[in-house]
């Protein structure tokens, strides 16, 4: 069965993102723990907890249905060894936010080599922040995304995800994300079903369906293998709806968040139900 909804707003408190979530008839959803702008937040009080838990409850969606997206600032590849603790400490946060909030899984795009060393380098950098935040936290799963490839970005490339995942010290807290956005405009094409299911293949051989953890459903206003990040409504852009009906179709996505990041909030109640009945 699929599980979609839309990264929604924790504007006023984390409580309140399960209501938000509810209010587009989502059966998943995204959300920042913490101001995705700033370093530091206050920790969450017992009260807010007990609210979360309880709104989830009200709401009917499963902890596993939810993927939390941590802070842009964060670059667990910083070339800087300052910048990338100051990344790691940060990170470290998110994952014991998400533990005191009993999610199951964290979602974080790689990190960026800035073009002041080696991709090889920058993705060591990461695999060890990673392996060290598994080492000093317990519960939470490491779902990283795959990225367009925009700048310096790493992660763009099915091989840099399965890089992280083979070098991580407890391969059962580790997972990615595939955003469709992204995989179309670094190189994947999904547009017919011949593509779809080359693409797919191709993903399975290098990563793995097991470690498929979430998706994000968005369209791209980027051309095929343009390697720029900007996404679209669903149906609206260069990916277009037939994709969206093979994901729907396919049985290997199923019981994982699958999260709308499109541009028109406004429309995600409507993407949501365009969605489900893509299902045949």
């Amino acid at each position: 069965m699929k599980y979609i909804g839309a990264h929604v707003s924790a504007s006023g408190g984390v409580e309140n993102a399960p209501f938000n979530a509810k209010a587009i008839g989502a059966k998943a959803f995204a959300l920042f723990t913490k101001n995705q702008r700033q370093w530091n937040a206050k920790p969450f009080t017992k009260e807010q907890i007990r609210a979360f838990k309880r709104a989830l409850e009200e709401v009917g969606i499963l902890p596993k249905h939810i993927l939390p997206h941590d802070s842009y600032l964060i670059n667990l590849g910083h070339p800087n060894k300052e910048q990338r603790q100051k990344s790691f400490e940060a990170f470290l946060d998110e994952v014991r936010r998400c533990e005191e909030l009993e999610l199951e899984r964290l979602n974080f795009h790689p990190g960026s080599h800035l073009k002041e060393i080696s991709e090889e380098e920058c993705l060591q950098n990461i695999s060890e922040c990673m392996n060290e935040v598994l080492k000093q936290s317990e519960g939470v799963t490491l779902v990283v995304e795959n990225t367009a490839g925009q700048g310096s970005n790493l992660g763009y490339q099915f091989e840099h995800l399965a890089f992280l995942l083979q070098n991580s010290i407890d391969k059962s807290r580790v997972g990615v994300c595939i955003d469709t956005c992204h995989l179309f405009t670094s190189g994947y094409d999904i547009r017919t079903k011949d593509n779809y299911e080359k693409t797919m293949t191709q993903f399975d051989k290098v990563v793995g369906f097991k470690f498929l953890k979430g998706m994000h459903l968005n369209d791209s206003k980027a051309k095929f293998q343009s390697r720029v990040d900007r996404h679209e409504s669903i149906g609206k852009g260069e990916i277009g709806l037939d994709a969206f009906s093979y994901i729907m179709n396919d049985d290997r996505i199923d019981d994982i968040p699958m999260i709308l990041e499109t541009i028109d909030e406004s429309l995600w109640a409507q993407e949501i139900f365009l969605l489900y009945n893509l299902h045949i």
